[in-house]
């Protein structure tokens, strides 16, 4: 059996075949986590990119007012790069800021070493919005029009990130009796507990993907620059905040009655919800695209 399940206990024992590295050279051992990073900020830079690529879901079939660029090929791959630097910079100052801030005091070189685990993904979102504003000044693009190209293809990597935390037996959730709860040999009580990261993995990756998608097919939310991008925003606040309730809180002090993430993500329900309206009452832009080099 894939899976072995505990009947006294109502649990999952999380499977031993099931290693947090994909595969190794020698001493080069390549990590589900890297590749999942990897595989993501691709994998949302070439959705993007076809996205970009489609007519229809820039024309909005109403009066529109000035136009705005559409990023080409060459513009969204400079948005990749920007954005994994910020991911990785940010997640990692996001982390120890956030999470362990003593680490500044007691150990400064430990802030260098991200193989050794330790991201946070509002740390990341911030080290992207850097990189969102940089490619607006670089490029002349419009800030809102490039932050929706970044969210539609954003969830990808969330989603996969979400689950290497699975299977590297992190983050998990709170001790309970449900019946798909597993058993993590990492947590220090070997107690039933929630995957609460296949639920954000669900939630984060899947729903909101799939959510941006038919706002960018099906209601033409593109030409409306700045609705996915806080509808992507909201979304994540609100599913993040929501998990807190079943995830175990990081063993540091939290803001009781709140847990850190819970703090960290209501911010940005409520930036999201006034991105969202500030958009859909605007005109729709039309669109331009970029002029081909000669």
């Amino acid at each position: 059996m894939i899976l072995a399940l505990m009947s006294d206990i109502n649990a999952i024992v999380f499977p031993t075949w099931l290693k947090d590295e994909a595969f190794g050279f020698g001493p080069i051992s390549v990590k589900w986590y890297g590749l999942a990073y990897l595989v993501g900020i691709f994998g949302a830079y070439y959705y993007a990119s076809r996205i970009a690529a489609r007519k229809d879901v820039w024309l909005s079939g109403q009066v529109t007012r000035l136009p705005e660029l559409i990023p080409n090929k060459v513009m969204l791959q400079d948005l990749m790069f920007y954005c994994l630097l910020g991911i990785i910079i940010g997640g990692r100052l996001g982390y120890i800021l956030f999470y362990s801030t003593s680490t500044i005091w007691t150990d400064p070189v430990e802030i260098f070493k991200i193989w050794t685990g330790g991201m946070s993904f509002h740390g990341g979102f911030l080290g992207v919005c850097a990189g969102v504003y940089y490619m607006h000044w670089r490029h002349k693009l419009g800030l809102m029009r490039i932050a929706d190209l970044t969210a539609i293809g954003a969830p990808i990597g969330l989603g996969l990130v979400r689950l290497t935390n699975f299977i590297n037996q992190e983050l998990y959730g709170r001790v309970t009796d449900v019946p798909w709860a597993f058993i993590f040999k990492t947590a220090p009580d070997s107690q039933p507990r929630h995957p609460s990261q296949l639920y954000e993995s669900f939630l984060e990756g899947l729903v909101i993907w799939l959510i941006l998608r038919i706002l960018c097919t099906k209601f033409k939310a593109l030409t409306r620059p700045g609705v996915c991008a806080g509808t992507f925003i909201m979304l994540y606040g609100i599913f993040r905040f929501s998990v807190e309730f079943v995830r175990e809180p990081d063993n540091i002090p939290q803001f009781e009655p709140l847990t850190r993430g819970m703090v960290y993500s209501l911010p940005m329900i409520f930036v999201g919800l006034a991105i969202i309206i500030w958009a859909a009452r605007r005109t729709p832009v039309s669109p331009k695209y970029p002029v081909a080099p000669k």
